[in-house]
Parts: C-alpha cells; structure tokens; sequence
C-alpha cells in the first residue's frame, strides 16, 4: 500500500505555513519570481528549510551552488551558514541572479555569496586547481540535467569526508521511471542508477519538490 501522501493545495499551504519558517527575504525572493515565466525552476520553501536545516546539522561553513536562478535557494543556505560562511554560487545568467541580489542584502548575507557567473566547470575546475579539494562541507546541483553527472564528480572532490550534495529534480516530474528517448531524462536515469551504486557515498533519494537526491561522501 502507497505511503506517499496526496499533496493537494490545502495540505500544501499548510505545510508552509506550519513546516517552515521563512525570513521576510525568502518570501519576498520567492513572491517575486513567481511572476517570472520560468517561476518553476524555484525550489520549494519546504525544500530551502530543509537544505538549511542540512547545512547547521554537518556544521558546514563552505559551501557550493551550481545552478542559482533567482536566488532562493542560495538565500537559504546563506541564511544557514554561520558568520565566516561562504557559498560559492555558480551560474551563468546576469538576468536572472540580479533579481536575487537586492533579497541576499536586505537579508543580510550578500557578503558571503560569492557569485561566479560562468560555466560551473570552469568555476569548479579552477577550485581544484587551487588546492581546494576537501575543503567545502555541502553543495548543491540545480543546473543543466546533462552537466550533472560532470558537476557530481567535482563536488565529490571538492567536498571533505561526511560532506553532503543535494541534487534537484532526480525524479523529473516522474518520467526517470519510465523509458524515454528525452537526453535530460536519460542524463537523471544514468545518474540515479550511478548514485545507488556508489560506494563513496551514502545516499537517498527523496519525494520532495521534483526528486532530492542526498548523497554524502564517506
């Protein structure tokens, strides 16, 4: 018998209105992207709550992003990160990360996003380059479905033992559970079948939002 609950909209306000608790900025970043016509590239509140409740509980003060969008979820492990934290937020949109930048301000925590804007290899690669292996605790890949795999490999590097990647969408809407010719399909199928075989992670793959895949470096 199925476990999953039937999330209708009822339940859905009322999971953010009792299950999370959103800073003004969160709130005000998400209400203005949800104008924006691709408003659904946006993690969930109840997703950002729950990464940010990650990064306190692995104590994590480095931290990286791949794929920012407007902002939302960089603004809520910024929120989560302690004083000395940093997020190196990796994407390549001028347009969509300057919507967030007025959000991570009035939040307070604009000093410690660091925002790359170029391909997320580069920025990646050129941490590696400089020593940087081991030294970050969480990262986060919300970007292109092909680069995925590629940018799993990086973060595994740049993360130190006990480090913790998330990975959005790794359900993609359902279609990972069936055959499909679609390369972004294909791409998840790949990497979800990767994942559960890993032997340098410990891993899960959640119901939440689109698929949350949690892996973390042993």
């Amino acid at each position: 018998m199925p476990r999953q609950l039937n999330i209708d909209a009822a339940l859905l306000q009322y999971l953010h209105e009792h299950g999370v608790r959103e800073h003004p900025a969160q709130r005000g970043l998400r209400e203005a992207t949800a104008s924006h016509p691709h408003a659904g590239m946006q993690i969930g509140p109840d997703q950002g709550a729950l990464m940010a409740l990650l990064v306190r509980l692995i104590g994590a003060t480095q931290a990286i992003e791949i794929g920012v969008f407007t902002g939302y979820s960089a603004l809520s492990v910024a929120l989560a990160l302690p004083a000395e934290g940093r997020l190196l937020a990796c994407d390549v949109s001028a347009d969509y990360t300057a919507i967030g930048r007025p959000f991570w301000q009035q939040a307070g925590v604009a000093h410690k996003i660091d925002l790359r804007l170029a391909p997320a290899l580069q920025t990646l690669d050129a941490e590696l380059a400089v020593g940087a292996a081991g030294s970050y605790d969480f990262a986060f890949i919300d970007a292109d479905k092909a680069g995925y795999d590629a940018y799993y490999e990086r973060c595994l590097q740049l993360l130190r033992p006990g480090g913790l990647v998330a990975l959005d969408n790794m359900l993609w809407g359902g279609s990972v559970a069936r055959e499909s010719d679609d390369a972004d399909t294909r791409a998840l199928q790949a990497l979800n079948r990767k994942l559960h075989q890993d032997p340098r992670v410990d891993m899960v793959l959640l119901p939440l939002g689109d698929g949350l895949s949690l892996a973390r470096r042993r």
